[in-house]
């Protein structure tokens, strides 16, 4: 006799777990990593090797402490690390390293209930905690080329002088072109180095469905709108966008940081909104801002407004009017 499964509609099936989906994002990210260590030497492996078993270190004691189910497995923690080792310069001292993936892995998921359960991302809240306690320290860019060991630190005559993204708050163009921007030869954070490589990585990861590509359109189409009808006085509109879409940590953050599945909207109309709003907020504060890069502050921004995003644009019953209410 055949035993039959029962189940509610729709009766769909697929073998993605969150393992799967972890492995594509690290898959995704790969190309980008083995430029940044071409462009910045082995110390980029040696800083993401640290991040990724600081974080899976961390949420194995704290799963341990707590008296809960061993996660590691899922692979969710090597992602944090490895995005939040992205958001680093190569030269970032060790102990700031272990320090953010503690802040991600403790403080922002393991303190609200683990994954699916954290209301902002991650790594990204990471990133901006050690910015702003080492501002000094997370600003000091490796020359491009230089090369540095698996250990080596930086010395002060090759320190990079300025990103592309502060040469643009000073309101002249960078001297990178917009096809070095691209394929990435430039000052700045590992996940910084090339746009090109990062489209690829999303589009494997849309290919995959692993990601809902409205959330990076809907962010890269705003910024690409606000900075071509707005452009700093004196500059050509089309190269003053091209430098904005291509600079920076937009790419990362469109893909890889606000498709988040946790801290991201559920409905198609929340996403396109939520990217929107990312967009906007990253081209204020990088216009009018203290800092040259919004990217993460808005995208940590927008993860409060998913639960409002959700409700309101969720689909109503036919001949409901206003947000659908909660059962009492």
């Amino acid at each position: 006799m055949s035993l039959f499964r029962v189940s509610s509609s729709p009766h769909l099936y697929r073998e993605d777990t969150t393992r799967v989906l972890m492995l594509d994002v690290l898959i995704a990210l790969i190309p980008a990593l083995i430029w940044a260590i071409y462009q910045f030497g082995w110390r980029v492996l040696t800083v993401c090797a640290l991040s990724m078993a600081s974080a899976v270190l961390f949420e194995y004691l704290f799963n341990k402490l707590a008296h809960k189910k061993n996660t590691i497995g899922d692979c969710s923690a090597l992602v944090t690390g490895l995005l939040f080792a992205f958001s680093l310069p190569a030269s970032a001292g060790f102990a700031i390293v272990v320090l953010g993936t503690f802040f991600a892995i403790v403080v922002v998921k393991g303190l609200f209930g683990g994954l699916g359960k954290n209301i902002v991302n991650p790594a990204l809240a990471a990133r901006v905690f050690v910015f702003i306690s080492f501002p000094a320290e997370l600003t000091r860019y490796t020359d491009p080329g230089l090369r540095l060991g698996f250990f080596e630190s930086l010395s002060a005559d090759a320190v990079s002088s300025a990103t592309p993204l502060a040469v643009l708050k000073n309101g002249t163009m960078p001297s990178e072109s917009a096809l070095n921007l691209l394929f990435g030869s430039l000052p700045g954070s590992l996940g910084e180095v090339s746009a090109l490589l990062l489209l690829a990585g999303g589009l494997y990861l849309a290919i995959r469905r692993v990601i809902d590509i409205r959330i990076p359109l809907s962010v890269l189409a705003t910024v690409a709108v606000f900075s071509y009808f707005l452009p700093v006085k004196g500059l050509d509109n089309v190269q003053f966008m091209l430098a904005e879409l291509l600079s920076g940590g937009l790419m990362l953050g469109a893909i890889f940081m606000a498709t988040d599945y946790v801290t991201s909207p559920a409905t198609k109309l929340g996403r396109v909104i939520y990217g929107i709003g990312i967009g906007l907020i990253t081209m204020f504060i990088r216009y009018f801002g203290g800092y040259p890069e919004g990217v993460s502050f808005a995208i940590l921004i927008m993860n409060l407004f998913v639960y409002y995003l959700d409700r309101y644009t969720k689909a109503k019953p036919f001949g409901q009017k206003g947000a659908p209410k909660h059962a009492a």
